[in-house]
């Protein structure tokens, strides 16, 4: 048996990724053989495709942020109890491939219930989401949120996370999207029209907490919309994704407008949410919090108080098409890559 895997060989339009089979690659001391069955296609993919994603590899490597599938084989010094077993992981890249090795360490238990296309919508995601909400900005009970994209992977499981914990939620969306936020419980405002004016008319006192993704100007923005003792989390930039030049300059004008407003005595407060920072010098406890968030986000699925949301099921090999519907801005939740 060999692996098949989909390579990134540089800056291409979707029909330039690669399909490539290689040797099937064999699990070292501490490591695991993973054969996936359902790896997700976000942001970050798009954002390599362009060269646009702020600490990507050279070029050529293996895409793919996330994935669930079953231990087929361990490394020496791995605990054989694995094999059989339903996963979730986060890779960054590599996940767009039939077999995976990974750190036997950064594997999560999948509840056997869950379909494994359903639980990888909430990987990444689900991981991004209950961190930027119970960890970064605290919302508590009663609290009302804003969330930018709320029709998105991180944004539709974010509010759904919200809602279970007793926070109002005012999302963002095409106005196609608007029916479906209101069965996720959040109040759509339209993103074509006037936010800011839209947002203070449900909250005329400000939110509590933005969630935004888009960029530096949007970021002004929800900072002016915050209540006070407010939280802004900024999680990307989007809307740099088409730009040409530096692939940091969104973020390196990010960065002061976030030290300037923290020193503001207002008490609002300012973030730049990332998922790895501080794995490198702290790694056993990015594991162990990866762990429990992503543990508590499959649980609360499980439990049917989270739904998947599923745009897409397309097998690996059609790739090309899966990124052009993902870039589509059409799609709610998120395009999952199958075998």
């Amino acid at each position: 048996m060999n692996r098949i895997e989909i390579v990134l060989p540089g800056v291409v339009e979707p029909e330039g990724l690669q399909v490539r089979e290689v040797e099937l690659p064999v699990p070292a001391d501490g490591q695991a053989l993973v054969r996936m069955e359902a790896t997700g296609l976000s942001f970050a993919e798009q954002q390599m495709r362009l060269g646009r994603y702020y600490d990507q590899p050279a070029f050529p490597f293996v895409p793919g942020y996330d994935l669930v599938g079953i231990v087929e084989a361990v490394g020496p010094g791995t605990d054989h109890g694995l094999v059989g077993q339903r996963v979730a992981a986060l890779t960054k890249i590599g996940g767009w491939a039939s077999h995976v090795v990974l750190d036997a360490a950064d594997l999560v238990p999948v509840p056997t219930e869950l379909d494994p296309v359903e639980a990888e919508t909430v990987v990444v995601n689900g991981i991004t989401a209950w961190q930027m909400l119970h960890r970064t900005a605290r919302v508590r009970a009663g609290a009302t949120i804003l969330v930018h994209g709320a029709n998105g992977g991180v944004g539709s499981t974010l509010v759904q996370l919200a809602r279970i914990a007793g926070i109002t939620v005012i999302g963002t969306a095409s106005p196609r999207h608007h029916d479906r936020l209101r069965e996720l419980g959040a109040i759509p405002v339209d993103y074509n029209g006037d936010v800011p004016a839209q947002v203070r008319r449900l909250a005329p006192g400000g939110v509590d907490a933005v969630f935004d993704h888009l960029g530096p100007d949007s970021m002004s923005e929800s900072w002016r919309l915050l209540a006070p003792g407010g939280v802004m989390v900024g999680y990307g930039t989007a809307t740099s994704k088409n730009d040409t030049g530096n692939k940091n300059a969104a973020f390196l004008r990010m960065m002061p407008k976030i030290w300037t407003w923290n020193a503001l005595p207002n008490g609002k407060r300012a973030y730049f949410y990332n998922l790895w920072a501080g794995r490198a010098l702290a790694k056993s406890k990015h594991r162990a919090l990866v762990r429990e968030d992503l543990t508590q986000v499959l649980r609360a699925m499980a439990d049917k108080r989270i739904t998947a949301q599923v745009a897409a099921r397309i097998p690996l090999a059609r790739v090309a098409e899966a990124m052009r519907l993902a870039e589509s801005r059409t799609v709610a939740g998120k395009v999952v890559l199958v075998p």
